[in-house]
């Protein structure tokens, strides 16, 4: 916790305090304690971090967290709470006495927590977050538990192929089981596949057609023949927290000449941005080398073609730093991050393939090992 030290020395202040439950993925980080409640978390430098949790979480938390633990009857909440003062003054009140004085908070602190704890001691926001660049470099456990998340996101996504592979075309539209395969199908498909296996989907997109213009549209109603599908998996260890993400684009039958082209140029695109992945490298470069690439071979980086950054960091959540986008800064070893170059135009469609892994000093320690074929 040596950066979350500095940070509270560098902001002048006494202490570090967070808010949230674990969907927070700060909090999580910080405790490694999983909570649907809201619990607090106060590092003062050069001391173990504490969580405040109920009486019901202590014996839990105390097995599970990296934290020390204390209740909130033993951090003076609940006594605050008898004299007569609201939850966020009280919860202030404790945290005010937990730090002693002035108090880094991240960007997210809730705002009526802020101005009650205002009132004790000075606020002052994390605005470089500190916490989201200790975990932009994972740990050797952070990267292995990352690598088994993508192996269930694999299995998954061949879960998915292999319901299209064995789909048959009638009248343009993909049959299965006699039946229209839809993009729902197919989600729920690979969505019960990761339930099975202790992941959990959310928001996978199966998209078809028209909407694959669309990078983000998640899909709807029948698959069709000869069109591009894009498969973009992104599931999460219900245990551990931590998320993969792949895509995949495939065309059941026989594409276009432009998408046929569209691929091939993303998937060279890929191969150019990892040549060139390393510990050293900035993002923002990184970016601007697959937009010149991208222009070589007739295809532009705005409204449309190549619309969205190269590539991200995937941990607890599955967007979060680096990026390998624009304003993208330098990589450093034990990052985790995707390459995910992709091609969009309205009335032809869209591709997209990405890969994840991490950074090493010398290249790219790619965790995908899934194939890349175009036709089913």
């Amino acid at each position: 916790m040596n950066g979350l030290d500095s940070a509270i020395r560098d902001a002048d202040t006494a202490a570090y305090a967070a808010y949230g439950s674990s969907l927070d993925a700060n909090v999580r980080y910080l405790t490694r304690f999983r909570t649907t409640d809201p619990v607090v978390y106060v590092q003062k430098p050069g001391e173990r971090g504490m969580i405040v949790v109920p009486q019901m979480e202590h014996e839990r938390a105390v097995r599970e967290s990296t934290a020390a633990v204390a209740t909130r009857a033993d951090a003076g909440y609940l006594d605050y709470i008898k004299a007569g003062e609201p939850r966020w003054r009280a919860t202030a009140h404790m945290i005010a006495d937990l730090a002693g004085g002035p108090v880094l908070v991240p960007a997210n602190f809730p705002l009526a927590l802020a101005r009650e704890l205002e009132s004790f001691h000075p606020v002052v926001l994390d605005e470089r977050g500190a916490v989201e660049a200790m975990r932009a470099v994972k740990a050797p456990e952070e990267i292995e538990r990352i690598r088994s998340v993508q192996r269930a996101t694999e299995a998954a996504m061949e879960h998915g192929m292999a319901l299209i592979r064995s789909s048959v075309p009638k009248g343009g539209v993909l049959y299965r089981d006699g039946a229209p395969l839809t993009s729902e199908a197919v989600r729920a498909g690979m969505h019960a596949y990761l339930l099975a296996h202790g992941y959990r989907g959310v928001d996978t997109i199966v998209s078809c057609g028209p909407d694959t213009a669309l990078p983000h549209s998640p899909g709807a109603g029948p698959l069709r023949e000869n069109e591009p599908i894009v498969i973009d998996i992104y599931p999460q260890d219900e245990l551990t927290g931590y998320h993969a993400d792949m895509t995949r684009t495939v065309v059941k039958g026989e594409p276009s000449p432009a998408i046929r082209e569209m691929y091939e140029a993303v998937r060279d695109a890929k191969t150019h941005a990892v040549s060139m992945l390393r510990a050293g490298a900035v993002g923002a470069d990184l970016y601007r080398a697959t937009v010149e690439f991208f222009r070589d071979r007739g295809y532009e980086s705005n409204t449309q073609g190549f619309t969205h950054s190269l590539g991200h960091g995937v941990g607890l959540e599955v967007h979060e730093e680096p990026s390998l986008g624009p304003q993208g800064g330098e990589l450093c070893a034990g990052n985790v991050v995707t390459i995910e170059p992709g091609l969009y135009y309205p009335g032809t469609g869209g591709v997209r393939l990405e890969d994840m892994g991490a950074v090493t000093e010398t290249g790219f320690d790619r965790f995908t090992q899934y194939g890349e074929e175009l036709t089913l």
